[in-house]
């Protein structure tokens, strides 16, 4: 291979991540529990924090009403989007968000009763 192949090449490895790593405990925890690993790092781990391109005001609103958003984007800016925590946090949010559990499934069952 060539030379310039050869940069074209870490170039797609560093658009996709290959440079930056994550915790994997916060990549594990943060799947239940988003808000408190982000808070637990932050104070007792800043060191292992995932690295992150965003502003400080963006940090902050995302961290308190869209937490899993947030780490999202933090699984995209270091690990890229072809990657399974990407997918597993994606999936989560996405029932998290839209399909609630099984106590709102129940919540809504009652309700309907209620109401006929």
């Amino acid at each position: 291979m060539s030379e310039g192949e050869q940069g074209y090449t870490g170039h797609i490895d560093q658009a996709i991540g290959g440079d930056r790593e994550m915790n994997f405990y916060f990549l594990l925890f943060s799947l239940f529990f988003p808000r408190i690993v982000m808070v637990v790092f932050i104070l007792l781990y800043p060191e292992m924090y995932p690295a992150n391109d965003l502003p400080q005001w963006a940090d902050l609103v995302l961290g308190v009403f869209l937490p899993r958003v947030l780490i999202l984007i933090y699984i995209y800016e270091n690990l890229g989007y072809n990657n399974i925590w990407f997918v597993a946090h994606l999936v989560v949010m996405i029932l998290a968000y839209f399909g609630g559990g099984r106590e709102t499934i129940r919540r809504r069952r009652v309700r309907y009763v209620d109401e006929v």
